[in-house]
């Protein structure tokens, strides 16, 4: 004997992961993480705005989407001048999303690590990401349009590692000011989330995975066996900038293969 269904059950509908008429940014758009971060946000329908340091490499990031039927705008900006990114973030219109992306990384032994170190990582991992939030965040809640921060931050943000003592500590960092910056700006409809992936297969980690003992040990520890691929942060990045996420805030989306898991 059949169940009978009850014709009046109203059934929720899932929020929409699409992002149609909403403006994103994208920094360190040029390369990497940050090429799949922009097309991701652009196949869902945002407009994005990409900045980077190099002309041509963000330029082509933008044709490229527009080519395959985004929309995308390219801009040089160096996100660790801040008088030119509240120059340039000044003149453009209000955005609903934006992607803090632009990193870097400096490993060496704790003991050989200099001043010169501490400033370039810290400066682009940390210091840009506070005053490009700012910049971004003065004109949601003017426009009182709400919206949704993403910063790229690590598996590194929530463990340690040999060599990479000012990678680990910059990216720490920005977990805390996630969390400062989600209570914070709760109030204005805004929220901050963080993307903490494991080692990614991008220009700037090639060099070290070319070490076959150095990359033993990453996927030694790597649960699902395989490094990431930029393709893993697309649909977590789309997920975190749309409707989809609307109750996360403060919190890390671990993108890591179970890297953190033990």
């Amino acid at each position: 004997m059949s169940a009978v269904q009850d014709p009046g059950l109203a059934l929720p509908v899932t929020p929409s992961f699409r992002l149609d008429g909403r403006r994103a940014l994208v920094t360190g758009a040029g390369r990497g993480l940050g090429v799949a971060i922009a097309a991701a946000l652009a196949d869902a329908g945002a407009q994005v705005h990409l900045i980077a340091r190099t002309a041509t490499d963000v330029e082509a990031v933008a044709a490229a989407i527009e080519a395959r039927g985004g929309y995308a705008k390219a801009a040089l900006i160096d996100v660790t001048d801040l008088n030119q990114v509240r120059a340039a973030l000044g003149s453009m219109a209000p955005f609903d999303i934006l992607v803090n992306n632009a990193g870097t990384n400096r490993p060496k032994p704790m003991i050989e690590a200099t001043q010169a170190d501490f400033a370039a990582i810290f400066d682009l991992n940390v210091r840009a990401a506070y005053f490009v939030s700012q910049a971004v965040v003065g004109g949601m809640i003017a426009d009182g349009r709400g919206g949704s921060i993403i910063n790229i931050s690590s598996q590194m943000g929530l463990v340690g590692a040999p060599n990479r003592t000012l990678y680990c500590a910059s990216k720490h960092a920005l977990e805390g000011l996630t969390k400062a910056m989600a209570v914070e700006l709760a109030a204005n409809g805004i929220r901050v989330n963080t993307i903490a992936p494991t080692f990614v297969e991008t220009p700037m980690t090639r060099p070290y995975l070319e070490d076959p003992a150095f990359s033993r040990d990453v996927l030694s520890k790597i649960k699902l066996g395989r490094l990431g691929r930029v393709e893993d942060l697309m649909g977590a990045v789309v997920y975190l900038a749309s409707d989809a996420s609307a109750l996360v805030t403060g919190t890390a989306l671990v993108v890591d293969g179970g890297w953190t898991a033990d």
